[in-house]
């Protein structure tokens, strides 16, 4: 059968979806500088596929423009098409970037990086997922058995993120029915954010392919636990030389290191509903649940927003290049650019303001009254969605990383999202959810 091979060139938008346009795969470099057609408005396209109140209504045109060095092109040699897709940026026509371009939105984070801290940043994503069977798998939590039971489809994936240029890590069966995690190793920010966005589309390719479905979904069961993006992070300079790491900083932490995640901690409450953003997301962000309930900074300690993580080496040298710390009240409702962008912007406030690095927690802080927590300078996160959207819309500091305009695009969006929901239930969110992720 004759055929024309397409790629389609995408953009990671407000609810962490990849749309976008597809061409003739021989077109590639003649777009890479021309771009496709794109429309504003596809911006209030939701995760439920309604279109939010918009300010662009039918008019204005867009670029979307493809980066070639995002190319993923990959023959599973099962005798179906291959997955080929490229990432790309949203420009005006003038080729300045859009206001809601996630994409561009970090490129600019990362730049205030480099000129406020005179640091790179590098970063590694660890997603978990569900696979959606009728009848869930129970008891099987870190098993060999439970593992086994879908080897086939971790040892595909692993191949699939090989071929796409990554480094896969690990692949394990994790503590939820039917939940695994992949782990890819660290690099340079945006090209790991890249990475994240390219691995949800290969990971529910890879499942459908074996008859699977693939969920990324922030919680499929309330009763249950969630689906968590971890974010890890750490610093080196224009040589690669590690800059995270002070032997004799607190817990660690270099001077930079120490703003960097006093800013998280003091923001966190009011950027979390652009790393958290969907209605369900808040049922995850609860205590004992290993995700995050609280603006805290932990030693290993996995129901800690930010943890420092363990080193294995002996030498100073070592540890300095193992040391990271790990964002975890994020999940994969949200665009990795547009996450990331909000947790640099938020360190670079800290580095700015010449925050001190902030206590190590030891304890459950759920324990703690009010009064307590507030004593000790935490915060329980927002515990609903329009409450962390109310946050984000009070905080004008919050607001000012952004481009003009993106902050009411944003509200409206997510504002939109949760009309959609009405008065569903928990379990019924949760499904509509689990649907579309």
């Amino acid at each position: 059968m004759i055929n024309n091979p397409l790629v389609f060139v995408a953009t990671s938008d407000f609810a962490g979806k990849l749309r976008g346009k597809s061409f003739p795969l021989p077109d590639l470099a003649k777009r890479s500088q021309n771009g496709v057609g794109w429309t504003p408005t596809n911006v209030q396209i939701t995760c439920f596929d309604r279109i939010a109140e918009t300010p662009f209504g039918s008019l204005g045109d867009l670029l979307l423009v493809p980066d070639p060095e995002t190319l993923v092109d990959i023959d599973y040699a099962d005798g179906h098409l291959s997955d080929r897709f490229v990432l790309g940026d949203i420009l005006e026509l003038d080729r300045t970037p859009w206001s809601c371009c996630t994409r561009s939105i970090l490129k600019q984070a990362l730049a205030r990086l480099e000129h406020v801290g005179g640091v790179s940043l590098v970063a590694s994503f660890e997603h978990e997922f569900q696979l959606q069977t009728e009848t869930p798998t129970f008891g099987e939590a870190y098993t060999h058995a439970g593992f086994h039971a879908q080897r086939r489809l971790g040892e595909t994936l692993m191949a699939a993120l090989n071929a796409a240029g990554m480094s896969p890590d690990t692949f394990m069966n994790e503590y939820g029915p039917d939940q695994f995690e992949v782990t890819i190793d660290p690099d340079e920010a945006l090209r790991a954010a890249d990475s994240a966005v390219a691995l949800r589309e290969i990971t529910r390719s890879v499942a459908q392919r074996l008859g699977e479905r693939a969920s990324f979904t922030p919680i499929r069961d309330p009763e249950n636990v969630g689906n968590g993006v971890h974010i890890h992070m750490s610093f080196t300079d224009t040589q690669g030389v590690p800059l995270t790491y002070d032997a004799n900083g607190p817990a660690g932490m270099s001077k930079l290191t120490g703003a960097f995640v006093a800013g998280i901690l003091k923001y966190l409450d009011s950027m979390i509903a652009l790393t958290a953003p969907s209605d369900v997301s808040y049922l995850r962000l609860t205590p004992h649940r290993w995700s995050a309930a609280y603006n805290n900074l932990g030693l290993r300690d996995r129901e800690a927003s930010l943890r420092i993580c363990p080193t294995s080496a002996q030498d100073e040298a070592g540890i300095a290049r193992q040391y990271n710390f790990e964002f975890r009240a994020a999940d994969a409702a949200a665009s990795p650019y547009l996450a990331l962008a909000a947790i640099v912007n938020a360190g670079v406030q800290g580095i700015e303001e010449g925050l001190a690095p902030p206590p190590v927690t030891q304890e459950d802080l759920s324990l703690l009254s009010a009064k307590d927590l507030s004593a000790k300078g935490f915060v329980r996160l927002p515990q609903t969605l329009p409450e962390a959207l109310a946050r984000f819309e009070n905080n004008p500091t919050v607001r000012g990383w952004f481009p003009d305009g993106f902050a009411e695009i944003y509200l409206a969006h997510k504002r939109g999202e949760l009309a959609y929901l009405g008065t569903m239930t928990d379990k019924e969110r949760c499904a509509a959810y689990a649907g579309v992720y």
